[in-house]
């Protein structure tokens, strides 16, 4: 589709959309945005998107990036199985964990000249990453997806999915094997 199809198209649409040229033909406007949120699990393929995160945090001047793991809390089952004062020592340490692994990620990414800052949220993964987005001014999400389709989609769902579904902001998904 080229660039004048797609601007056809646009205004017919009754969601944002992210349009990226691959020939460079939009103008980047400095302060187009100003606080990315980044979700990551953990995985390499979240971390996929870090290539975009740079070229659009370096390329718009985006005075923030904010990356952000969400944690499920302990099951109920769980907790009343454990001694209380184990249930909150292993809580603390899952919590510990995804602090260590944002702040590699962080690191990685201020070594190429992005502000990062990172949170940790315990919830349901869309539910908290849009409770974020709306509540902190976030202007973008990018987040890769693991692409499922069919009855493991409807058995896992899609936090992607639901996040573009319900999202205030734009979201760029970057979908597994594909360079955006």
């Amino acid at each position: 589709m080229n660039k004048y199809k797609t601007m056809s198209v646009l205004p017919w649409t009754k969601r944002r959309v992210f349009v990226i040229m691959a020939t460079g033909l939009f103008e980047r406007r400095p302060d187009m945005y100003r606080k990315i949120l980044v979700p990551l699990d953990g995985s390499e393929l979240s971390e996929t998107v870090l290539d975009q995160v740079v070229n659009i945090g370096k390329g718009c001047r985006v005075p923030e990036v904010v990356l952000t793991r969400v944690r499920y809390p302990l099951d109920k089952n769980v907790e009343q199985t454990l001694d209380a004062k184990i249930a909150v020592e292993l809580d603390e340490v899952y919590r510990e964990e995804a602090e260590m692994y944002l702040k590699k990620v962080a690191a990685d990414l201020e070594k190429q000249g992005l502000k990062v800052s990172n949170v940790v949220l315990s919830g349901n993964p869309a539910e908290e990453i849009l409770r974020y987005a709306r509540e902190n001014g976030v202007d973008l999400i990018v987040m890769s997806t693991h692409g499922r389709s069919g009855v493991p989609r409807l058995f896992f769902g899609s936090v992607a999915d639901k996040i573009v579904r319900h999202s205030d902001v734009p979201v760029l998904i970057k979908p597994p094997g594909h360079q955006v």
